[in-house]
């Protein structure tokens, strides 16, 4: 808020709840700096500048990414400046962060496709009109190598050696490109060339954050306070949320197929979904989790999300056109499955059963999807599955999962079987 052109900003003790709560746990590293600049800001009526940074990686955002970028829009909301990094230059590298191999490297124009779809996405949750967006081959791509060679001694070997992902990959002697062991400094770097005082980031980029913070000391800047924020699971239930482990619900997908794709998760992940992704804060969870039963409160979540990304109405409208398909239905098409979001790509030629149950978000484990096939819940087109002993299903065509009194998803091979589907 301004007053008479000074920027003036709520106490304290204020900001620093608001900006805590809502998504829970945030570790902040560390708290007392973190106080420390909110002090300086509200003393001197300067906003911090606060970044985060993605790479062009994929075409489109998710809802686990946007866990923190909704952190960013509270940020912006109490006056403070937001700095959004595309990472075209260090998509290029690819990040190595839990990866156990070498990521593909991307072209140029993937970058470039990837980046606008970024700019236009996260104006779903921040003011367009309050956002600064930078790309960070702005500063990479016209460094000279002198500059380069500069930044690279300011980390030794045996400290980056010290990243889990890398030592794992190093003691099973499995090949770390040197261009992946640049990767962490120059996204570093970027906290540099912006200045920044808060960097936010998963927990999965703590090493990257805490690394930001040493180069940042390294070329005379004060280091920037990391809010690292907790990782949402995928649709699966097993892994994070990634649009190439196809789990992911896109925060540009339709009202209709987001609705749908809410309602296709495990009960098991109801809370988690609701902490992270409902922005309604640990007490209004706490208190709609514990009045509603699993199939209510998985309506009101998907209701809730649905709405977060497009409207009130446009959720109405898809929670009625998702009860108008299955509610009164033993068995819904397969365009009406792929309509709601509700598929699950299977790209081998067979599958253990139990797996595949997990994967439509039935079932938690493979033990629980037993447990379910010996008791009888499971049918496959319309056919209650009983055989025990012959469970590598063969996936040469696609076809319906029935778990339960209400879950169904389609399984399918190839794109172009799901094409013909349509």
């Amino acid at each position: 808020m301004t007053d008479n052109n000074r920027i003036t900003f709520p106490p304290v003790n204020e900001q620093f709840d608001i900006l805590k709560s809502a998504v829970e746990p945030v570790e902040i590293i560390s708290e007392d700096e973190f106080e420390k600049l909110l002090e300086k800001s509200l003393n001197t009526s300067t906003p911090l500048k606060i970044k985060q940074g993605f790479d062009a990686s994929s075409p489109d955002l998710h809802i686990g990414h946007a866990v923190s970028i909704w952190k960013l829009r509270a940020f912006q909301d109490l006056g403070h400046t937001i700095v959004f990094i595309i990472g075209d230059f260090t998509a290029m590298i690819g990040d190595p962060s839990g990866k156990s191999k070498t990521r593909p490297r991307l072209t140029r124009e993937q970058v470039e496709v990837n980046a606008e779809t970024y700019r236009q996405q996260v104006y779903k949750i921040l003011d367009e009109s309050k956002t600064e967006i930078r790309f960070n081959s702005e500063w990479h791509a016209q460094r000279n190598i002198y500059d380069f060679l500069e930044l690279t001694s300011h980390y030794t070997v045996r400290r980056m050696l010290e990243r889990d992902d890398f030592w794992k990959r190093f003691s099973a002697e499995q090949p770390i490109s040197i261009l992946e062991f640049l990767y962490p400094l120059v996204q570093a770097y970027d906290s540099v060339a912006i200045n920044s005082d808060v960097e936010l980031g998963g927990t999965d980029q703590k090493f990257n954050l805490l690394l930001g913070r040493q180069i940042q000391k390294a070329f005379g800047q004060s280091p920037q306070v990391a809010l690292l924020m907790p990782l949402m699971h995928g649709t699966d239930g097993d892994q994070k949320m990634s649009k190439s482990l196809n789990n992911a619900i896109g925060i540009n997908d339709e009202a209709n197929d987001m609705y749908g794709k809410l309602m296709s998760i495990s009960d098991e992940l109801i809370t988690e979904y609701y902490a992270f992704g409902s922005g309604l804060g640990t007490k209004q969870t706490e208190k709609i989790t514990a009045e509603l039963e699993p199939y209510q409160l998985k309506h009101n979540l998907a209701k809730t999300i649905t709405a977060r990304y497009w409207s009130l109405n446009d959720a109405e409208a898809a929670a009625n056109h998702f009860r108008s398909r299955f509610k009164d239905k033993k068995w819904p098409t397969a365009s009406e499955l792929i309509e709601s979001g509700l598929t699950v790509q299977i790209e081998q030629d067979s599958e253990y059963l139990p797996r595949i149950i997990v994967a439509g978000g039935a079932a938690k484990s493979n033990g629980e999807a037993m447990r379910l096939l010996k008791s009888g819940a499971v049918q496959i087109d319309e056919q209650k599955f009983t055989d025990l002993k012959n469970l590598d299903i063969a996936i040469d065509s696609p076809f319906i999962v029935k778990v339960g009194k209400r879950r169904f998803f389609l399984i399918y091979r190839t794109v172009e079987q799901l094409a013909r589907l349509s």
